[in-house]
């Protein structure tokens, strides 16, 4: 049975990460009576340089810290997790399934499409939920809520869609003269 566990390598760039996301979080910008931020371009650097597991676990983990540190509650903590986990997921697993074009912007910028969608069907997903059977809201204030929610959301999808391969791409260089993004495969 072949058992891959995490190194410190693995652990420490799952961290280095985490706090990154977590850190980018804290600088929002107001647009449309809501906040933008680059944070989901980080989520999907993650997916990226660390792969679908370790990525998803840097997501989320950091997302999640900086909502259990902004005060949210318990159940809002986990779903933050869980879908800043499965965007990021989604994100490492194509592009870590496309060798041949990884390198490239364009198979980069179609894993951070595919990730970026993911979050945020999970989270129209929630604020259906939350809306209609937890606040029980009639329908048509759903919509509307969902509405005003959807476009802040695709304007950070956006963003996070442009910034994360320019990111990645801006580093590339520099990680494969240091030699740690052959280690980052190799150990992803």
């Amino acid at each position: 049975m072949n058992k891959k566990s995490f190194t410190v390598f693995n652990i420490t760039f799952i961290a280095m990460m985490a706090a990154m996301v977590y850190v980018v979080t804290l600088f929002r910008f107001p647009l449309l009576g809501s906040k933008v931020h680059f944070a989901n371009a980080v989520c999907l650097l993650s997916g990226i340089l660390l792969g679908p597991l370790q990525g998803g676990l840097a997501a989320g983990i950091g997302s999640a810290l900086y909502d259990a540190v902004a005060g949210y509650d318990v159940i809002n903590v986990l779903i933050t997790l869980v879908s800043k986990f499965a965007m990021a997921w989604v994100c490492g697993a194509v592009f870590h399934s496309r060798e041949n074009r990884r390198d490239r912007i364009d198979g980069t910028a179609l894993a951070c499409v595919l990730g970026a969608i993911t979050y945020v069907a999970l989270y129209m997903l929630k604020t259906f939920i939350y809306n209609k059977f937890v606040y029980g809201y009639p329908i048509d204030a759903v919509g509307a809520t969902m509405i005003s929610k959807l476009i802040p959301s695709l304007i950070n999808a956006a963003a996070a869609v442009v910034a994360a391969p320019l990111f990645y791409h801006a580093v590339l260089p520099a990680l494969r003269s240091s030699g740690l993004l052959k280690r980052m495969r190799a150990e992803g």
